[in-house]
């Protein structure tokens, strides 16, 4: 367990971060982009939660906000050239399956969609579609580290499979899709 005595250590203040193996790199760097984006992607999954209150689709995203920290461990842990450190903490393909099941399981109560939606409909939806596009921001940034180091292709996976859960989640808290607001093309013209 971690243990944190002391919040700041001044070891950053010249721009850089440490990663997990000790070596560090500027805090603008690929790969510290898509660490904080995680972060903020758990951040507004935290919101999610407060705005969903008492529920199933709650304590889902409380388990995902820890994957989401194993995920930014992971993203912060240098895969070293050849095989990975046995005691590196990576995202494993049964969190990425535990997602897909989530997802179909809850897409099997809705109906088809028949047209794009617009973020929004209940509170509790509207910060869950907040959350799916932070979610897609993460995962864009960890995919634009790829063209700098090795990432885990299942921490890949894991933010991919996320937005997408948010999104029917979205659906299913928007009394499974009757309170969708439709995008209506050209409406305002």
């Amino acid at each position: 367990m971690v243990k944190l005595n002391k919040i700041y250590t001044r070891t950053g203040d010249a721009g850089t971060t440490g990663l997990v193996d000790g070596s560090r790199l500027p805090k603008h760097a690929p790969r510290m982009r898509a660490v904080g984006d995680v972060d903020e992607a758990n951040s507004a999954i935290g919101l999610a939660i407060v705005a969903i209150g008492d529920g199933p689709e709650a304590a889902w995203l409380t388990t995902i906000q820890n994957d989401l920290f194993d995920l930014g461990a992971d993203l912060a842990t240098p895969i070293p050239e050849g095989a990975d450190e046995p005691w590196a903490l990576r995202i494993v393909a049964s969190q990425v399956k535990r997602l897909e099941d989530q997802i179909d399981a809850m897409n099997a109560e809705l109906a088809p969609l028949d047209s794009f939606i617009l973020p929004g409909g209940s509170p509790a939806a509207a910060a869950v579609h907040l959350a799916r596009a932070v979610t897609r921001r993460a995962e864009r940034a960890a995919t634009a580290a790829t063209d700098e180091t090795a990432l885990n292709p299942q921490a890949l996976a894991y933010l991919n499979r996320l937005s997408d859960l948010l999104f029917v989640m979205a659906r299913r808290l928007n009394g499974n899709g009757a309170g969708d607001v439709k995008w209506v093309p050209g409406a305002s013209r």
